[in-house]
């Protein structure tokens, strides 16, 4: 399979490219700088071209396109600019799949839709949360992911050539930032496990890089007609915390019920990603932080000589 791959140089990207590369796909990397280790063909192409991005798709002739490509923190840069960008990205690579007639497309959301965090107050709907839940996004970048999955939505029911998703993948840790490396919000992951305030703000949620790319590869061989237009929530099967979230979530939410969420259990649910296409992760901080750090959170690993 010919996959083409947008923004295939951040964090979610390297990982996706590699996983593709392992399953035998033909991967094409658009981004604006090199994805390291990769030895694929990478190709600048300016997606907010008017006609740029269809005449690549039309000479290519792809069987798939991943969009990752987009402003991915929030408040990275003016509003103004998340937002026109994010969005004409997103329908730049969409409407160039439909023109051309592409398989299969598969765009990034972001769990920031529902709208945690909002400065004026915010409670779930229910916990966990699944794809039910209702979209209130308080900033321009969690609107412009909510325009995604519309578009999404939209281009699904103008054809039925193409199958269209997206997934919204929790907060995304790749490999080196278990070693120590700064995450997306400038704090490494024991930091972040350290200082429950930090992970609050997006309640607890993550999702290793890899896993996240396996969905992605997953989505593109078991995805059909019946799974266009859908968005999956795609993250860990555990909290990015030390404490259940039974008990840390009222800490932060104050009057939230959270005793639905037993043990380390996550605020998020990826059920239907499990459900409908055979994906689960394999990875968590209990799993990938290495011994000395897991020790200094009182967990143990086999054979550490920790007691």
């Amino acid at each position: 399979m010919k996959t083409v791959v947008t923004g295939g140089a951040g964090r979610l990207g390297r990982s996706t490219l590699d996983a593709l590369a392992r399953a035998g796909h033909e991967v094409i990397c658009i981004d604006r700088v090199p994805a390291p280790d990769f030895a694929g063909r990478q190709i600048d192409v300016d997606l907010l071209h008017p006609s740029a991005f269809s005449n690549f798709v039309g000479d290519e002739r792809p069987d798939a396109i991943v969009h990752l490509a987009a402003i991915a923190v929030p408040f990275s840069a003016p509003e103004a600019v998340t937002l026109e960008t994010n969005s004409r990205l997103a329908f730049t690579v969409l409407d160039a799949a439909r023109e051309h007639g592409v398989a299969r497309v598969l765009a990034a959301s972001s769990p920031t839709v529902i709208g945690y965090g909002s400065p004026t107050g915010w409670a779930p709907d229910v916990l966990p949360i699944d794809e039910r839940h209702r979209t209130r996004p308080w900033n321009a970048y969690a609107l412009s992911k909510q325009l995604v999955e519309s578009m999404v939505a939209m281009f699904s029911r103008q054809q039925t050539a193409t199958v269209f998703g997206a997934f919204r993948p929790c907060f995304v840790i790749s490999p080196p930032e278990w070693a120590g490396e700064p995450t997306q919000q400038g704090h490494t992951v024991a930091d972040r496990l350290r200082d429950p305030s930090l992970a609050a703000v997006s309640l607890f949620n993550y999702v290793d890089a890899r896993d996240a790319a396996a969905f992605v590869l997953a989505w593109l061989e078991r995805a059909g007609p019946p799974q266009s237009g859908r968005v999956y929530f795609v993250g860990a099967d555990d909290a990015l915390a030390t404490e259940p979230l039974a008990t840390l979530l009222p800490r932060f939410l104050p009057g939230v019920d959270a005793s639905a969420l037993d043990g380390s259990s996550p605020a998020f649910s990826s059920a239907a990603a499990k459900r409908e296409l055979g994906w689960a992760p394999q990875h968590g901080w209990r799993t990938e932080l290495d011994p000395a750090a897991l020790a200094s959170f009182g967990v143990v690993t086999p054979g550490s000589g920790t007691s």
